[in-house]
């Protein structure tokens, strides 16, 4: 049976035909060294507090709001998973220069203090990184323009990305358009991902899941780190038996 992801009630009578003709039926299915993959999941795009997107608006106008939230906590266990299972986690977030060339609609100065706007950086303490996990920073959309994050897959072997993070329809998608590109395998957790609109968020997750990744739950996506964590071990004691 075909997993309901939501984006359906957007669809068109036009598009539900043509999901029916030519939609995705399948997996492409992921490989066998993945990394877990957190993008941008710092307090500017939630909010210090957990207040609804209107309201947690009116101090970080970035903000996601109570959805953000919800996909966080929806990561946490997906973090879990991947450390008790080796699995290599890397941390992405802007490069906090107050300049991101790729922002083309006109922003006023920040009525935060410079306090609140640096607290606003910081990767949001339930996904905390500890020792061991890389931060990457960024300056465009994408974890992979102009950034080491290639070097350090190639150097761990990395064949599959299950990435989690905001914005579903941009930094998530510009970074799954690119390890596409690369020719990673992509995985995208419905649950972990998050955007500002709605719709946007859900077309979006349809428009990756067709064309560069495959879409699962948060609990297939442990189940798939767990599968792989096994394999690998197995694959190391046959090697020094």
């Amino acid at each position: 049976m075909k997993q309901d992801y939501g984006w359906g009630k957007y669809f068109s009578e036009r598009d539900k035909q043509h999901d029916q003709l030519w939609g995705k039926t399948e997996l492409s299915g992921f490989g066998e060294k993945p990394a877990l993959l957190l993008i941008d999941m710092y307090y500017s795009v939630v909010g210090l507090e957990r207040q609804p997107i209107f309201e947690s608006m009116k101090m970080w106008p970035g903000s996601m709001g109570l959805e953000g939230w919800a996909a966080i906590d929806m990561t946490v266990p997906l973090l879990e998973a991947a450390r008790e299972c080796g699995v290599p986690v890397i941390h992405i977030k802007g490069l906090q220069s107050g300049i991101k060339p790729w922002v083309h609609r006109k922003r006023g100065p920040s009525k935060l203090s410079p306090e609140m706007q640096q607290k606003g950086t910081e990767i949001v303490d339930e996904l905390k990184p500890i020792a061991g996990e890389v931060v990457i920073e960024k300056t465009a959309p994408s974890a992979f323009q102009g950034t080491p994050l290639t070097f350090h897959l190639t150097s761990l072997g990395i064949d599959t990305l299950i990435c989690c993070g905001e914005s579903t329809s941009g930094c998530v998608r510009a970074s799954v358009v690119d390890g596409a590109t690369h020719r990673y395998k992509m995985g995208v957790v419905s649950e972990c991902v998050y955007d500002r609109t709605e719709a946007s968020h859900f077309m979006n997750l349809y428009d990756m899941h067709q064309k560069y990744a495959d879409v699962v739950t948060r609990d297939m996506a442990i189940d798939y780190l767990r599968e792989t964590a096994g394999k690998t071990t197995a694959t190391s004691l046959r090697k020094t038996a």
